[in-house]
């Protein structure tokens, strides 16, 4: 094993670490109560190190979501012509948040703060339009027009509320599978609301 991978490896499992503890916390106190000084200690690293590896509180929530957006910019960039637009969105989307069963309970921490907690409204919505810009760019080049049209940003828009619609519907409800409500939001959705009919 390379220096370099063994230096990302204590990157990432230190990482981890501040974002169990900080989820951690975060649900037994709540987010404005938490400093991160208890953060770092309930991580078992100095202040210092806690900044090192994320930016803020608010960071520690969301994980590495800059690569997740990566990922989903990657897969839609792969996407062929033969799926329409929406079907490689929609694809793309789920394949981007199928989690691992082990990942799933910080997952639900995760979440459950993201889409409950007042105090991080305002960054969720930096990390959301960082999803739209992706979504709004696919569209735009799969139809020839400006990202900044109107069905390239309603597209990316729609899309992202199915997915948060069916991670709020997975958190609600225990029984039903993330990937399962992934699924049945985006059908919806591609469908016109078929239900509806």
């Amino acid at each position: 094993m390379t220096q370099t991978v063994v230096v990302a490896d204590a990157r990432e499992e230190t990482r981890t670490r501040i974002e169990s503890a900080a989820l951690d916390l975060f649900t037994a106190h709540g987010f404005e109560r938490v400093t991160t000084d208890e953060i770092a200690d309930a991580a078992g690293i100095s202040r210092r190190t806690f900044f090192r590896h994320v930016s803020g509180k608010a960071d520690a929530v969301w994980g590495d979501f800059d690569a997740h957006v990566v990922r989903l910019a990657e897969m839609l960039a792969a996407t062929t012509d033969d799926a329409s637009v929406l079907a490689s969105i929609c694809a793309a989307y789920v394949e981007v948040n199928d989690y691992r069963e082990a990942d799933l309970p910080m997952l639900r921490q995760r979440m459950r703060l993201i889409l409950t907690e007042p105090a991080l409204q305002a960054h969720s919505q930096v990390r959301y339009a960082a999803v739209d810009r992706v979504v709004a760019a696919h569209v735009a080049a799969r139809t020839g027009v400006d990202p900044d049209a109107l069905v390239p940003r309603l597209v990316a828009i729609s899309t992202r509320a199915a997915a948060t619609t069916a991670f709020e519907v997975w958190l609600a409800d225990g029984r039903v599978p993330l990937g399962a409500a992934l699924h049945q939001a985006f059908d919806e959705l591609a469908g016109g609301f078929p239900s509806l009919r």
